[in-house]
């Protein structure tokens, strides 16, 4: 299976970085890896529309195409960031809004959307600072990105991991979280 990795946190020393190295140290060596790190990568996530840059041209941006590639590679996705405010880091947003674009990953027919994604599954990991009895109440971007994003460009089924309360958890918590995504990873 073809595996991308869309990695979105600018510090290697995070513990999402820890969550990048469990995956790539318990994934099935028969599996094939590449890593899009978004922050080494330097991608730029800012949209320009102007008379040279329509919105209806976002799926023929020659310098997106290599992301397209990747995503088209791919038989799964796995995403990997923060939760920041309530949504995903601007990187990973900026992303998503110019590769996953119309005709790419989507197209319309009628009132509603074609995912061109079919075939693909994912699974979105994201760590957060809220505590677990708040979460109800807060717009958490990793299910928006499960439900709104990849569920409409066909990419089923969509795993979410989410990893709360970072701030207050101890070694031995988040070594127990290491080792679910460790788990999860040599099970894919």
């Amino acid at each position: 299976m073809n595996i991308l990795i869309i990695y979105a946190h600018p510090s290697h020393q995070s513990f999402n970085a820890a969550i990048l190295k469990q995956i790539q140290n318990n994934l099935n060596s028969q599996h094939h890896l590449k890593v899009l790190d978004l922050y080494a990568e330097k991608f730029d996530p800012v949209l320009i529309f102007d008379d040279q840059h329509r919105r209806r041209d976002l799926d023929k941006v020659a310098e997106m195409e290599a992301y397209r590639q990747l995503i088209s590679w791919a038989d799964h996705l796995i995403f990997i960031f923060p939760i920041w405010w309530s949504g995903m880091p601007a990187i990973l947003k900026g992303f998503i809004d110019r590769v996953f674009a119309s005709g790419f990953a989507y197209s319309y027919k009628g009132k509603g959307m074609v995912g061109h994604l079919k075939g693909k599954t994912a699974w979105i990991i994201s760590t957060h600072n809220t505590p677990s009895f708040f979460l109800p109440f807060v717009q958490d971007y990793g299910i928006v990105l499960k439900r709104q994003i990849l569920g409409m460009c066909g990419i089923k089924p969509c795993k979410r991991t989410s990893l709360p309360y970072l701030r207050a958890s101890s070694a031995k918590q988040r070594q127990k979280m290491l080792e679910k995504i460790a788990k999860r990873a040599r099970d894919i």
